[in-house]
């Protein structure tokens, strides 16, 4: 997203409309849906909503769970909060710049932390990094 957004919108219409209900309305995208999930090449993952770097491609693995998985963040880009929705308590994993809706951290994961961040692929935007392939 540009800088012409806030924290919160979509000012620049860089967003589709299945975006905006994951970021914005706290969605979720069918498993196995994002092409995120094979993606293999070096590179960091950002927020689709305003563009922070929040994984880097070295955390990702496969979880098996339908949706891009990773055991650890970029310090300081994610915030949490607890949802209790659909009668369970999860922990709520959201941009801490612009608050954007991510998914969910599980202590399922593997070492070296033992987190499984389960992250909307269409809440991400992947930047390869120079020359990966």
């Amino acid at each position: 997203m540009s800088d012409k957004a806030d924290k919160g919108g979509n000012q620049c219409g860089c967003l589709t409309p299945e975006q905006l209900r994951i970021l914005r309305e706290h969605g979720t995208e069918r498993p196995g849906s994002s092409p995120l999930n094979s993606e293999k090449r070096a590179g960091e993952y950002r927020c689709a909503g305003c563009g922070t770097p929040l994984f880097y491609s070295g955390t990702k693995y496969e979880s098996g769970s339908g949706w891009p998985s990773f055991y650890d963040a970029i310090p300081g880009a994610l915030g949490t909060t607890t949802d209790t929705s659909h009668g369970m308590t999860r922990t709520e994993v959201h941009c801490a710049h612009c608050n954007g809706h991510l998914g969910h951290v599980f202590p399922d994961g593997p070492p070296p932390t033992g987190l499984r961040y389960c992250m909307n692929g269409l809440a991400l935007t992947f930047v390869p990094r120079d020359g990966a392939s």
